[in-house]
């Protein structure tokens, strides 16, 4: 399995804080049956500032690193950015990875409490740069819960979407797993992953959000879903089912 959204290069933000906690939170990956993770650091989102060159050198790093220890895990370089008014001098200055550095596809996180009023432009500007944004966790974002069919929107736009395993599985309650059930349903999401910090909390159950989607909601949205991943670590373009709008546009308490 390939993990796209994952805090596993130690010491650079909120993920593990030593390379002992690296190579733990790389060998429980490996047993959870995961043989490739991006790891994307945070950047520019208040806290961090990780530039694209920082990781790709950190990322050649810990590969050895795993080799060094027969850890059968291959790190790619990629970057969880912040959503942020200079985004695109951001662009220019270079200071933004991609992942895999393939110059294609680029994880977007926006504020936990809301959309922006320039998402909608971001994206746009963003396509026309060749470079496709992916939403992380939008099934935790209060602004998508007040408003469902922003999610489609978006996608009309252009944009992806990247569920989180332990919202599938219930990590994050029962209103979080319940969305996004809804989200797959109406073919708006585009890849899982674990968004893993550590071994603890949002590790590495990749498998077990898989096995939900297969047993909830059938087994060809697992296939589609992987097959992104997969596609996506080749470099070829991801498949886009054409989503289904919400009924009706209403507020939902977060």
């Amino acid at each position: 399995m390939i993990d796209i959204h994952c805090h596993i290069l130690p010491n650079i933000d909120d993920g593990p804080p030593n390379d002992f906690d690296f190579l733990m939170m790389a060998n429980q990956a490996v047993k959870n049956g995961i043989t490739h993770a991006y790891a994307t650091p945070h950047h520019l989102n208040g806290l961090y500032f990780n530039p694209k060159e920082k990781i790709l050198k950190l990322a050649v790093e810990y590969n050895t690193l795993l080799e060094m220890n027969n850890i059968p895990l291959q790190i790619h370089p990629g970057q969880e950015l912040r959503i942020h008014r200079e985004i695109f001098q951001s662009l220019e200055r270079n200071e933004i990875l991609t992942l895999d550095n393939k110059g294609k596809y680029l994880l977007l996180e926006l504020p936990s409490r809301e959309i922006p009023d320039n998402t909608q432009e971001v994206v746009y500007e963003l396509l026309l740069k060749g470079l496709t944004p992916i939403f992380v966790h939008p099934e935790r974002n209060r602004g998508f819960h007040e408003d469902h069919n922003l999610l489609f929107d978006l996608a009309q736009e252009g944009a992806l979407f990247q569920l989180t395993a332990g919202s599938i599985v219930g990590q994050f309650g029962k209103k979080i797993q319940s969305f996004s059930e809804k989200i797959i349903e109406h073919k708006l999401a585009h890849f899982i992953a674990t968004d893993a910090h550590n071994i603890h909390f949002r590790g590495s159950n990749l498998k077990e959000a898989y096995e939900w989607v297969t047993n909830k909601i059938g087994i060809h949205h697992t296939f589609y879903l992987k097959e992104n991943t997969e596609l996506l670590l080749t470099g070829k373009n991801v498949h886009i089912e054409q989503p289904v709008p919400f009924r009706k546009r209403f507020l939902r308490i977060f």
